[in-house]
């Protein structure tokens, strides 16, 4: 019987950061002095609500993450090395399958939003246990239009009160998400979160309050506006991190 206090974190950093337009993919590029994709795992390292956490990186990386990612910060918590997928969705599922059931819940992350605090981690993770999914969300701030991309005129402006931009980290019960990602990858459904997957199959996802400063750094203005961050420590302060070699991880 399984702990109802069994948690995994999902980190996927198995995409190629095309849109960044640099040879060396946009995970593994500096941030205050380490990988990015290096402090995403320091987050949930320290997020005491997570027990184990499984790193979905592209297989032919796998030499490099275990020296340059996993070794140049101490990790308390296992880390395992999962082969990523051809898409963001299927190294999710990757993921999922990879924990082999052991736990009740799973929190999902994008390896490149590295400013996520533990504290909504955890947040993020109560809700779902009570709730059974749940997901970081901040208003728009911005008029949205919808667009007929044809005509490049517009269709209708959308009620900003009625939207949310979408975050990482997303909570959810195992079986629920799991049965939802094999539900799309049987019927070639492509989704544009991991929420929107369990929303097709009829699951309700619960909404709160997401975090300004925990982008997702996709362009090089994203890289240049979350370096500022963390060079600011009266904006956005990380701590905790040690820059040890670390020694509790496995394949």
């Amino acid at each position: 019987m399984l702990d109802d206090d069994n948690v995994a974190a999902i980190i996927v950093g198995a995409g190629q950061g095309l849109r960044m337009g640099k040879t060396k993919k946009k995970q593994y590029m500096s941030l205050g002095g380490l990988p990015m994709l290096s402090r995403t795992l320091c987050a949930f390292d320290r997020c005491r609500a997570v027990q184990e956490i499984f790193l979905v990186i592209p297989e032919e990386d796998r030499h490099f993450c275990r020296h340059a990612i996993l070794g140049s910060i101490q990790i308390y918590k296992p880390v395992h090395l999962v082969k990523g997928g051809a898409s963001r969705q299927e190294s999710v599922l990757n993921g999922l399958e990879s924990t082999k059931g052991r736990f009740r819940f799973v929190v999902i992350h994008d390896g490149v939003r590295p400013l996520v605090k533990p504290e909504k981690i955890s947040e993020c993770i109560g809700m779902a246990k009570k709730h059974g999914a749940c997901i970081l969300a901040m208003p728009t701030t911005d008029t949205v239009k919808a667009i007929d991309v044809k005509n490049n005129t517009i269709t209708s402006t959308l009620k900003r009160s009625k939207l949310q931009m979408a975050q990482t980290p997303q909570a959810f019960h195992y079986a629920d998400i799991l049965e939802a990602h094999r539900f799309a990858k049987g019927n070639n459904y492509i989704g544009t979160d991991d929420a929107e997957l369990l929303e097709k199959t009829g699951g309700k996802v619960m909404v709160i309050p997401g975090d300004i400063f925990n982008i997702k750094i996709t362009t090089e203005k994203d890289l240049k506006i979350a370096r500022a961050l963390v060079s600011k420590e009266s904006i956005y302060k990380i701590s905790g991190i040690a820059t040890q070699k670390t020694s509790h991880y496995d394949d």
